[in-house]
């Protein structure tokens, strides 16, 4: 239909190539102008890569991140300060620093990872996002799912922000436990959790 508007999401590696051929064959327009552009995703979004009076900052709406302390993020395009060959991202870019220093800097996150995350565990990572003034792995302890099971799929009970897999879960034991602590959250504390992770397929 005209004027309506669809959201690809592409992951970073993805040749601008095969993402123009991919929007042609499900018939959304807007990337033609990347189809010749030599490179990948990723680094289009960092400099803005652009050709024919297209740009990458025109297409998109929201890019996934990681950021210096090494949490992951989704900005919005508004706030990516897309200019000529250049982006938020370009401006935040790595720094040069001592290896030692750095792998003793992994070592600690790592460290604390394996202290508060149940990395023993099969997981998606963090299951759900966090809501504006709370933390929803409080919200689900508070509410008493710590170790909530559905099927194989459990709440943690070394972290409640964390749905996993505890014994041969399936994606539909997943999904199942996920909306029952929604349901039981907004039902107590009347917040909306809503998933970090993406669900894909059918159940």
């Amino acid at each position: 239909k005209s004027n309506c508007h669809y959201n690809m999401e592409a992951e970073a590696g993805i040749t601008l190539a095969a993402l123009a051929r991919t929007a042609c064959a499900a018939g959304l327009q807007g990337l033609e102008f990347a189809a010749g552009i030599p490179g990948s995703l990723g680094g289009a979004v960092y400099m803005n890569a652009g050709a024919y009076s297209g740009e990458m900052k025109d297409v998109l709406t929201e890019v996934q991140v990681m950021t210096p302390d090494g949490e992951i993020a989704w900005i919005p395009a508004e706030e990516m300060r897309f200019g000529y060959r250049t982006s938020r991202a370009s401006e935040d870019a790595l720094k040069t620093g001592d290896p030692a220093a750095i792998r003793e800097r992994m070592a600690e996150l790592a460290g604390k990872r394996r202290s508060k995350q149940p990395l023993e565990y099969p997981s998606a990572g963090s299951t759900f996002k966090r809501p504006e003034g709370y933390f929803a792995g409080k919200l689900i302890q508070d509410a008493g799912l710590a170790g909530y099971t559905v099927g194989g799929a459990q709440v943690s009970e070394k972290h409640c922000g964390f749905v996993i897999n505890k014994d041969g879960a399936s994606a539909a034991d997943i999904l199942k436990l996920c909306k029952d602590v929604q349901a039981i959250v907004h039902e107590k504390y009347g917040v909306d959790l809503e998933m970090e992770v993406k669900c894909l397929g059918e159940f």
